[in-house]
This record gives structure tokens, C-alpha cells and sequence, in this order.
């Protein structure tokens, strides 16, 4: 009884903090103080010294970007966010019930063990390139991110060599899921999980097992989980000239990225996750946190290719040396961050349908307030095979080239396959893209070393 009383009791402290939070947590960067934050939120805005209505303000800011991807709802039917939660406690009940020895009453539970039973033989294979991550969510009722990274901390041993608290663990990793929008048509939690299991495939590869220290893994893998944290669905650009308090509080430089860094920051410390830590290090962990998510800001693409290029042409990467393994990790969380062109097709076109929805939506949302629309976000100018041909034309093929000259194993040339292949199938939808793309091409990596405006301001959304 004991037991289940203190499972009761998180259980109520648990929903005690949902119901108080007002959702993800930004960094002032002036003095760093935590403060809760909802996109887009008047009220909130007034609190970090941003008048609610001031002059130059666009009219879109009355908008919360917590609905923006939201669908309307129809009469009488149950929200599917709200069907996992009840399949969720249903698993925390029957945890209680065995852990106190009562037999099962409810025989719903067989579906639901079976569906757990299910999730744990795909984390066997979790290393695999073609792990389906939307299939794992279903199968964990949408907490794709928490099962993922949880296994692959205990898995790598981390959670008891750095003695992690599991509750504080638990909490953290349950908060960084909830503050992903998961209405976000592609950036919600379920891109975060494929993020994270592509960055745990490029971990076991031989160069960095080899070479990677606990702490790098452990950097490496709560990156690739909070790199996107809190995204609003939108991009860059779209905060600065809707003039965002966000582009204000980060002077219009790495918006997102300094947002992602900072919301993850302040998870660490409201979990007190490294409390058990010297201060020293739990400072440590949070500065290098920040530069491999800031890393992902794509509109720096060409100044990390090239040192990158540079690295590998001179051959002078020492991995025994912690600033470059520190890049090696920046350069693997950038390639897991926009590996998607690099999957089998079955996943690769799920996630191009879904990034497209994202910006032509923002499209929409300019052409509404007669905004400039931003580059591939005009779903009239713009098909999902245009998009995808420029991005894997101008971004993807550079960034793997190298990423294979690096890493010259059968990943690296599985992923360059499934990309040529991927490229092809978008290109035989799009006839004119495809006898233009023929035209450019050439050495992959070499001859577009230099991408298109056009494609970067994309990456802002993309990343």
C-alpha cells in the first residue's frame, strides 16, 4: 500500500504542475531569470517588459501558436490526444493494481499491454535506420519521445552513471513532450523522437563509439530530444516581420534556435535534473547544450559545411581532442536534424507531406494579413516535389557527402542510397524540376556547396 500511495501522489503532483504551467520556458537573456511563457500570449508579453499593443505590432499577434495548426474538432467526437491519455492511465492504473497484487478487472488492459508489449520488441531494433517512428508512437499513445530517449539513456548506462533521479528523469523527459505542439503538422514531438533515434544511429557509428565520452552521449542525446523545443510552426523570418517579442528578446539572430536552447535550459532547472551535480558541471551541460542546438540553425549551414569540408580535406580531426569531438557532434545532430530525405521512401514521403503542410500554412497565414509570403511557402507557386527536389538538391546532398567522407560506413551509404532514390521518385512527380535538377548536377557536395537563398530561409522553419 505504501507504494501505491506514493505512485498516487506523483501521479496528483504531476497533474498539480500541467495545471499551473501556462506552457514552455524561456530564458531573458539580460538576467536570466525562468519565465513562463505562452506563444503569442498578451499577458505574458507584459510581464518581460513588451507593452501588449505596442506601435509597429502586426495584427497576427493576437494569435496563440498553440491553435495555429489546431483543427476544428466535429460535435460528439473525442480528441485523439485525449484517447491516449486515457490509454496512459490505464497503463499507470495497472501498475498500481500489480504492484499492490490485484489481479486485472478490466479486460481493455490486454489491449493495452499488448500494445506496450509491441513497443518494447521495436526499442530492440531501435539502432536500425529503418526504425518507423510513427508507428512507435502509436504504439506508446503518442509518448514517442519519453519511451525513446528514457531506453536509450538507460541503454547507453547514463542514468546510473550520472545517478539520475528517476522521477526528476521522468518529469523532465514528460515536460519536454508536452511542450513540443504536437498540432504542429512536422515540428511536434514525434520529429523530436525521430531526431533522437537518428542521432543514436550516428553514435554507434565506429569513428564515434570509439571515440565519445558518457558526457558527449549524454549532450548528444538530450540535443537531438529538446533541439526543436517549444517551435512555434513557423519561421524566422515570419517572427521578425510579424515583430514577435522573441525576435526582440534574441535581436532577429537564431530566433528559434536560442528559444529551443533556452526552454530546454529551463526544464533542466525546474526538474533540478543535474542537481546531484557540481554546479560547475551542471553549468557545462547547459552552455554545450546550447551550441549543438544552435548549431541547427540552418542559415549557418554554409559556415559549418565549410569548416567541416575544411576538417576533413587537411584530415585533421582529432577525436581525442573534446572541442572536435564537440563539433563531430554538431555536425550529427545537423545531418539527424534534416535526415528525413535520407530515409526509406515509406518515411521519407510521410515527412515531406508533413513539413510542406507546415509552411504552405504559413502561406496562408501570410497571404490573410498580407504579409510577404516566404519562399516555398506559397502553395500555389510550390508543389511538395519542388520543395523537396531544391532542399535535397541545395542542403541535404552537400551536408551527407561530407557527413560520408567522414563516416564511410554502410549507414553512410544506405542513407546516400535511399537519398538518390528518394530524389528520383519526387523528380518523376515534378518533370520540369527533374530536367532542371539534371542540369545542376553534377559532383554531389561539390557543386552546390553554395545553397540558394531561398532553401536557407526555409531551414529556419525545416530545422
Amino acid at each position: 500500500m505504501g507504494i501505491a500511495l506514493i505512485w498516487s501522489i506523483i501521479t496528483i503532483l504531476f497533474r498539480w504542475i500541467f495545471s499551473k504551467r501556462r506552457g514552455a520556458i524561456s530564458y531573458d537573456s539580460s538576467d536570466q531569470t525562468a519565465l513562463y511563457i505562452r506563444m503569442l500570449d498578451v499577458r505574458v508579453r507584459s510581464q518581460v517588459g513588451f507593452e501588449p499593443e505596442r506601435r509597429g505590432s502586426h495584427p497576427y499577434l493576437g494569435v496563440d501558436f498553440r491553435t495555429l495548426h489546431s483543427r476544428a474538432e466535429s460535435a460528439g467526437t473525442i480528441p485523439a490526444r485525449r484517447i491516449r491519455r486515457l490509454f496512459s492511465f490505464q497503463r499507470h492504473l495497472l501498475s498500481s493494481r500489480l504492484l499492490r497484487g490485484a489481479p486485472h478487472l478490466n479486460p481493455l488492459h490486454i489491449l493495452d499491454e499488448d500494445y506496450c508489449g509491441q513497443a518494447k520488441c521495436m526499442l530492440e531494433k531501435v539502432g536500425s535506420w529503418n526504425f518507423d517512428i510513427f508507428l512507435f508512437d502509436r504504439l506508446t499513445n503518442g509518448n514517442s519521445l519519453v519511451f525513446l530517449t528514457f531506453n536509450l539513456l538507460n541503454q547507453y548506462g547514463l542514468i546510473e552513471l550520472f545517478q539520475l533521479d528517476m522521477v526528476k528523469l521522468r518529469r523532465f523527459l514528460v515536460l519536454v513532450q508536452e511542450d513540443y505542439h504536437n498540432q504542429n503538422p512536422y515540428h511536434n514531438a514525434v520529429h523530436a523522437a525521430d531526431v533522437t533515434q537518428a542521432m543514436h544511429c550516428y553514435l554507434r557509428e565506429p569513428k564515434l563509439a570509439q571515440s565519445l565520452t558518457s558526457f558527449d552521449i549524454l549532450l548528444g542525446l538530450l540535443a537531438a530530444a529538446t533541439h526543436d523545443l517549444d517551435h512555434p510552426g513557423v519561421n524566422q523570418p515570419f517572427l521578425i516581420k510579424t515583430n514577435h517579442y522573441l525576435a526582440a528578446l534574441y535581436r532577429n539572430t537564431s530566433v528559434l534556435e536560442n528559444h529551443h536552447w533556452r526552454s530546454a535550459v529551463g526544464l533542466l532547472r525546474e526538474t533540478e535534473l543535474f542537481s546531484n551535480l557540481p554546479a560547475e558541471d551542471s553549468l557545462s551541460i547547459e552552455r554545450q547544450l546550447g551550441s549543438l542546438i544552435l548549431a541547427t540553425d540552418i542559415s549557418r549551414q554554409n559556415e559549418y559545411l565549410s569548416r567541416f569540408r575544411t576538417h576533413l580535406d587537411e584530415n585533421d580531426l582529432c577525436l581525442g581532442n573534446a572541442s572536435h569531438r564537440h563539433f563531430v557532434l554538431q555536425m550529427a545532430l545537423k545531418c539527424a536534424d534534416i535526415c528525413n530525405p535520407c530515409r526509406p521512401w515509406e518515411l521519407s514521403k510521410q515527412w515531406s507531406e508533413k513539413v510542406t503542410e507546415e509552411f504552405f500554412h504559413q502561406g496562408d497565414i501570410e497571404k490573410k494579413y498580407k504579409l510577404e509570403i516566404s519562399p516555398l511557402c506559397d502553395s500555389e507557386a510550390n508543389t511538395i516535389a519542388s520543395v523537396q527536389i531544391g532542399f535535397m538538391t541545395y542542403v541535404v546532398e552537400p551536408l551527407f557527402a561530407e557527413w560520408a567522407r567522414f563516416s564511410d560506413t554502410r549507414l553512410s551509404q544506405t542513407m546516400l542510397g535511399h537519398l538518390g532514390l528518394n530524389k528520383a521518385s519526387w523528380s518523376a512527380m515534378e518533370p520540369e524540376a527533374s530536367g532542371s535538377s539534371e542540369e545542376g548536377e553534377s559532383e554531389p557536395g561539390r557543386a552546390t556547396d553554395e545553397p540558394s537563398s531561398r532553401v536557407l530561409s526555409q531551414g529556419s522553419q525545416e530545422s
